[in-house]
């Protein structure tokens, strides 16, 4: 596994990356659940509720004040837009066999590690210092997810 140095990472950004901390918390869930042999439907559950009650709103956020600081124009910008729409549209499918939960996992991965390793490092490089107390100021979200009773991961 190839290391990455850390991310000096904006105060305004600190939020966000903390949301996609809890999101790479979700993909070590889901890959440790299906290592241990967990019914699909228990880890697709824990899925769905993680969309509804955390990703679905860390998506908008990032659309309504994040992603404009590049416009949408942008190629990152679209590029991550597509990657928002196709992942919401897999949170939403009625699967729970493992290949759907590892293509959640995989893809949710690669989709957080480029928006902290490639658009977040853009986005800080260029944005005005008012652009980055918008995105500060609407960020309140809570990051650490509360708890689920059925903690299949253990």
């Amino acid at each position: 596994m190839t290391k990455h140095p850390p991310i000096k990472r904006d105060k305004a950004l600190h939020g966000l990356s903390k949301d996609h901390h809890q999101g790479l918390l979700l993909c070590f869930k889901i890959r440790h659940g299906i290592k241990l042999g967990v019914d699909g439907e228990r880890i697709n559950k824990y899925c769905k509720w993680f969309w509804q009650t955390y990703l679905k709103l860390h998506f908008s956020i990032e659309e309504e004040f994040v992603f404009p600081v590049l416009g949408r124009d942008d190629a990152l910008v679209k590029q991550v837009l597509e990657e928002h729409k196709h992942l919401e549209e897999l949170f939403h499918r009625q699967q729970s066999d493992y290949d759907y939960l590892r293509k959640i996992e995989h893809d949710l991965e690669a989709h957080i590690r480029f928006e902290e390793r490639v658009l977040f490092n853009k986005i800080q490089d260029i944005a005005t210092e008012q652009e980055l107390d918008t995105i500060a100021k609407n960020h309140a979200g809570e990051s650490s997810c509360a708890v689920w009773e059925d903690e299949f991961w253990r």
